[in-house]
């Protein structure tokens, strides 16, 4: 099925249109008409041939929501006319310790990815993908481009707050109020957690508290940041750039966790290893996350009418987008309205 895309011919070339071959429908695939796709920095990391591994021509997206519109023999989880989701993940070896475990974004034989390798993204007209890594969508219809940055940015977050317990009693920071960030302090105020964002820019001090966060600190305020030593039990930093850890590891309690979402080009420069011993602190990772504990995020904030901040645009301002966004001129994320493509 030859259908029409943007794409990125090399890693000096601007995103373009482009036509792509998909597959045929298999006995437990579904074909999407993709409505809307968000634009991840991921996005532009990848076309620009900043990390490793990339692969040409190159049609990126993995923030992508449609509409099902033709299903295999075999599928059970979804039909034609059905509002649908497909995050960073379209495969997995399905059999290895992390998979059967539902964290098929660590297996051991690596996720296959929505683009880059062999495969195709959402700056497309259509995706075919396996129904298991196919997510049910539950937002009212008006919500579904800001729906999108759930299925990246959105478990993104999600992921490290569930899994340090985020929730009543406990206080998590989150650090840039970004794409990223902004969904993570949504998220972990309607856990019900008490959260603190943190900003290098005063001027995004109101911002973080219309996004729920009940204090907000100037991390180049010295006194500000002095004020919470010694009190969180998470922190979030969801910052691509490199920078100093340790200014928030001083912020921890006992047997706290600064976890990193963000992965910047140049790496951060090495914490005091006493910092973390003194208190049996912890510098953890976490990825994206697996497609039980995506689809657990989804029906969460369909529950709680949680969608990302976004600005549409069209398919034929995605350069534009891309430098804007390396400015941070975005409040939260670009999401590109399918239709104009």
């Amino acid at each position: 099925m030859i259908i029409k895309a943007y794409a990125a011919r090399s890693p000096d070339t601007s995103l373009a249109p482009f036509e792509i071959d998909r597959r045929d429908v298999g006995p437990q695939d579904v074909r999407i008409e993709i409505l809307h796709c968000g634009v991840c920095h991921s996005d532009l990391h990848s076309v620009r041939g900043e990390w490793p591994g990339q692969r040409y021509p190159m049609v990126p997206g993995h923030e992508i929501v449609g509409r099902v519109t033709k299903a295999g023999g075999r599928v059970t989880r979804h039909q034609v006319g059905d509002i649908v989701g497909v995050g960073s993940m379209v495969g997995s070896d399905r059999t290895c310790p992390s998979c059967r475990a539902g964290l098929e974004q660590y297996c051991d034989d690596g996720f296959v990815k929505t683009y880059g390798g062999h495969s195709y993204g959402g700056y497309s007209a259509a995706i075919v993908v396996d129904e298991h890594f196919v997510l049910k969508i539950s937002h009212d219809e008006q919500y579904l481009a800001a729906v999108a940055p759930l299925l990246c940015a959105g478990i993104t977050t999600w992921s490290p707050l569930r899994y340090w317990n985020v929730g009543p009693g406990k206080k998590a920071g989150i650090v840039g109020i970004g794409g990223l960030g902004h969904l993570g302090v949504k998220l972990a105020a309607a856990l019900g957690a008490r959260v603190v964002a943190f900003t290098t820019t005063e001027g995004k001090r109101q911002d973080a508290i219309a996004l729920g966060a009940h204090e907000v600190v100037v991390s180049h305020n010295p006194d500000e940041m002095a004020a919470h030593a010694r009190s969180f039990d998470l922190i979030l930093d969801t910052v691509a750039a490199s920078h100093d850890l340790g200014a928030y590891i001083e912020l921890l309690k006992v047997d706290g966790a600064l976890v990193l979402n963000g992965k910047p080009a140049v790496p951060h420069p090495s914490p005091a290893i006493f910092q973390l011993v003194v208190g049996r602190r912890r510098i953890a990772g976490s990825a994206i996350g697996g497609i039980a504990e995506t689809q657990e995020m989804l029906d969460f904030c369909a529950r709680e009418n949680i969608v990302a901040d976004i600005e549409p645009i069209a398919m034929a301002d995605i350069e534009a987008a891309y430098a804007r966004m390396l400015k941070s001129d975005v409040k939260y994320r670009f999401v590109i309205d399918m239709a104009t493509l």
